[in-house]
């Protein structure tokens, strides 16, 4: 196995010396604020915006994060950004730094958008939240001073995962669609089927029994994690999605399954830039302050959002 880096090694003894169970067993309302106050400590200070806003996505609460103010005339593109948390925990607290940083280093709009929640909302309630903010992003774009022919989907984790699955919806015509997808370290099959959750240790972040834990709270029912709106990796093909970039961590229990999906998106036609990080953990983008590289990726991938775009 891959040698861990030195900022994980000590992130993980801090984690190691606070004692705190894993989430399963916390359950969900403590998991959720155990993880918010962890990622919180971990963050560095947030980025100023002149535009920070909180509104209603027919019926879905969403944030708008601005660089710059839009300009009488214009319209900026926009990244609809999907925070992760197994489908369980996660916010747009828990994410507000990672926003904030791509709306400055893109140079243009965020909407971050606050799904409904597993086990009390179980799946597909978080992609259909989802949805309702990418049309109403889509119905509302003039009047944001957003270019709708310029919108991209992303997020960490289970976000990467709704996003995958927008962006598979986009390309068949049942979702706007998008002109590329942010995938950091996503779960894109629910199956379970790789070999990185047997080698993976559970002195990560994220280990597998707490993985298994977060599917059986979003997907209950076995039968439908197969279902490429949950398993993206399962559709039938990958060729005509956007230009993709695609995240993945060597002590990751998801590592497999994101490589593979990079893997078929390269095979299938579509312009992917792949990048593992084989020293780095599971859920390092939203620990800047521990974890060194969190702000080199976040920097690349606002380079290829605006290349794209």
């Amino acid at each position: 196995m891959a040698a861990v880096h030195p900022d994980i090694r000590a992130l993980m003894q801090k984690v190691r010396e606070a004692g705190n169970p894993p989430f399963e067993a916390l359950g969900p309302v403590a998991a959720r604020k155990v993880h918010a106050e962890r990622a919180l400590a971990l963050q560095s200070e947030r980025d100023s915006l002149p535009v920070v806003q909180d509104l209603a996505a027919d019926g879905v609460r969403v944030r708008l994060y601005r660089a710059t103010p839009p300009e009488a005339g214009t319209a900026q593109p926009c990244l609809l950004f999907l925070h992760g948390g197994g489908w369980v925990l996660g916010s747009l607290e828990t994410h507000d730094w990672v926003c904030r940083r791509l709306a400055r280093l893109s140079g243009a709009c965020v909407l971050a958008v606050d799904y409904r929640l597993a086990p009390e909302h179980p799946y597909p309630a978080a992609v259909e939240d989802c949805l309702t903010a990418l049309r109403w992003l889509v119905a509302q774009a003039e009047r944001l001073g957003i270019d709708a022919t310029r919108i991209a989907v992303g997020g960490d984790s289970a976000g990467a995962n709704l996003a995958a699955v927008l962006a598979l919806m986009g390309r068949d015509g049942t979702a706007p669609a998008s002109t590329c997808q942010l995938l950091f370290y996503p779960t894109v099959d629910l199956a379970i089927t790789e070999e990185s959750y047997a080698r993976t240790t559970e002195n990560m972040l994220l280990g597998a029994s707490t993985m298994r834990w977060f599917i059986e709270q979003y997907v209950p029912r076995p039968e439908q994690r197969t279902e490429w709106q949950a398993s993206p990796l399962r559709a039938a093909s990958l060729a005509g999605l956007p230009v993709s970039f695609v995240l993945t961590a060597g002590h990751d229990p998801l590592r497999d399954e994101g490589r593979r999906y990079a893997a078929r998106l390269e095979a299938e036609g579509v312009a992917v830039t792949a990048l593992h990080l084989s020293g780095m953990t599971h859920g390092f983008l939203t620990m800047d302050r521990a974890a060194g590289p969190a702000a080199g990726v976040l920097d690349m991938a606002a380079k290829l959002l605006r290349e794209t775009w």
